[in-house]
C-alpha cells in the first residue's frame, strides 16, 4: 500500500478543488517562478530536494502533488499510481499550479518556468502547450507518459531537454523526433541534449539505481543556467506575502 508523503506545505485551488504541493522560497524570500513536475513516485523527498535546491539557486519553486499525498514503494505501484491519473485531470491541476504560482507577492516573474522528471517531463510539455505564454522556459527530463501532448502547436516556451542514450522507457530515436516536432511545430527554440546513461540518470534516491552522478551534475547545471536566463524578474518584489507563502518559508 502506498505511503503518505510528508512533504504538503501548501494548498490552492483547481477546477473548483483544492490542490496540495510543496512550495520552497529562496533565502530573500522572492524570486522568479518555477514549476517542478513529479516522477511517478510521487511528492518524495526526492522532488522536494529538487525544489528547495532550485530556491537554493533564487527560485520560488513549487512541486504540485499530482497523487493526492500518495507516494509509491516500488515501480508497480508506481505505475498503477500514474495509470490512475487521466492527462485531463493532471493537466488542470497543473494549470491551478501555474496561476497559483503567478499570485504570488514572493513571485518577480510575470511567466513561469517548468521542469520534470520522467512522467513528470511528459507533462512539461503539455504544460506548455497548453499555457502558451504563461510558460516560458520547459525542462523535461526524459519525459514519459499520459502527459506527452501530440501537438505542440499551443506552445510559446524555449526548450531544454534532457534524455538518455540508454533509456529503455523512451527510446532515443523518440526523443529525436520529439525534438524536431517541437522546432517544428512550434518555432520556438529546442535544444535537447543526451547523455551515456539510463532512464532517470538524475534521480540520486531512485529505487532502480539508474542515478549517474556526473551526467546528472551536467544536466542540473545546464537546466538552472537556462530556467535562470529564461524566467527573468520582471516585476519588482512587494513587502508583504500571503499566508501560505509565510507559512511555506518557515517550512521549508
Amino acid at each position: 500500500m502506498a505511503a503518505q508523503t510528508p512533504h504538503q506545505n501548501v494548498s490552492f485551488p483547481s477546477e473548483g478543488n483544492d490542490a496540495h504541493g510543496y512550495l520552497s522560497l529562496p533565502k530573500g524570500g522572492h524570486g522568479p517562478g518555477v514549476i517542478v513536475i513529479q516522477e511517478w513516485w510521487g511528492l518524495t523527498d526526492h522532488i522536494r530536494d529538487v525544489a528547495d535546491r532550485l530556491a537554493g539557486e533564487g527560485f520560488v519553486a513549487l512541486a504540485p502533488d499530482l497523487f493526492g499525498g500518495s507516494v509509491a514503494h516500488d515501480g508497480d505501484e508506481a505505475a498503477e499510481m500514474m495509470s490512475n491519473l487521466p492527462e485531463a485531470v493532471g493537466a488542470k491541476l497543473l494549470a491551478g499550479a501555474v496561476d497559483y504560482l503567478l499570485s504570488l507577492p514572493a513571485v518577480t516573474s510575470a511567466t513561469v518556468g517548468t521542469i520534470g522528471f520522467c512522467m513528470g517531463g511528459g507533462f512539461v510539455l503539455a504544460l506548455a502547450a497548453q499555457q502558451g505564454e504563461k510558460i516560458s522556459a520547459a525542462v523535461p527530463f526524459y519525459g514519459v507518459g499520459q502527459g506527452i501532448p501530440s501537438s505542440y502547436a499551443g506552445l510559446r516556451a524555449t526548450v531544454q531537454g534532457h534524455y538518455a542514450n540508454r533509456d529503455t522507457s523512451y527510446p532515443v530515436e523518440q526523443a529525436q523526433a520529439q525534438e524536431i516536432q517541437i522546432r517544428e511545430e512550434s518555432g520556438r527554440e529546442v535544444e535537447f541534449f543526451y547523455y551515456d546513461a539510463p532512464h532517470a540518470f538524475h534521480n540520486d534516491g531512485n529505487p532502480s539505481g539508474n542515478y549517474r552522478p556526473e551526467a546528472a551534475a551536467l544536466a542540473w547545471g545546464r537546466a538552472v543556467d537556462f530556467l535562470r536566463k529564461n524566467v527573468t524578474p520582471t516585476v519588482l518584489p512587494t513587502q508583504t506575502r500571503s499566508p501560505s507563502v509565510a507559512t511555506a518559508q518557515g517550512a521549508s
